[in-house]
């Protein structure tokens, strides 16, 4: 089955090296590929919901509107396309930017075509969160900085959320997906996923990204 995906880049250099790419896997179709931030939602709007790309590939730094804006517009209108950073830029606020404005994943523009194709697959198959390894380690350096600067008391987890849901919540913040998650407590794949939606629900978020921000900048974990 085919699966559709977009990318918004300014530099042609850099939107021929990816179409050549995705060109390495024929399942892979490239729907549009769009120059800014406007020219993306321009692309959107009105189209189809079947005909949506499933992910969108989406550079930082372009003119009229750069990704981090579009992602967090394009988030609101159309929540069940999955957002992955691609980009030359890995310093610390870009990083927790483009994670509280809903993008699912962070990767740096010289990854092999086989990191890009897993991406697409870990997002939609597992609903994981990838990033390429240099932008992970930074991530939980800024983490750990974070919490060790920390001198405000642990805040509550809210009350509507079950004990079963902060167990789950615990384990997504902890990296794993789903089927792990199903595994390691003894529960149903669909069951944990329902556990999940309520999650997202009860939050107000859309993805597994924004819930791992959430959870730190709140000190739950």
């Amino acid at each position: 089955m085919s699966i559709s995906i977009a990318l918004t880049e300014d530099n042609s250099i850099n939107r021929n090296t990816f179409i050549q790419k995705i060109k390495l896997y024929p399942d892979i179709h490239l729907l549009f590929i769009a120059n800014n931030g406007h020219d993306c939602l321009k692309n959107l709007k009105g189209l189809p919901l079947a005909m949506m790309p499933k992910v969108i590939f989406m550079d930082i730094e372009m003119p009229e509107m750069d990704g981090i804006e579009t992602i967090r517009h394009a988030k609101a209108l159309y929540p069940e396309i999955h957002f992955i950073i691609l980009t030359v830029f890995d310093d610390d606020d870009k990083i927790f930017e483009a994670i509280r404005s809903g993008a699912s994943g962070y990767l740096l523009k010289h990854e092999h075509a086989s990191t890009i194709y897993e991406a697409i697959v870990n997002v939609l198959e597992y609903g994981g969160a990838p990033m390429s390894p240099a932008i992970a380690r930074k991530t939980l350096q800024l983490l750990g900085k974070s919490n060790t600067e920390k001198t405000e008391e642990k805040e509550p987890m809210p009350r509507f959320i079950t004990d079963r849901e902060q167990e789950i919540l615990q384990h997504l913040v902890n990296g794993w997906d789903a089927k792990r998650i199903a595994s390691g407590l003894n529960l149903s794949v669909l069951t944990v996923r329902k556990h999940i939606a309520n999650i997202y629900g009860k939050l107000h978020v859309t993805s597994k990204s924004q819930i791992i921000s959430m959870a730190h900048k709140n000190n739950w974990v």
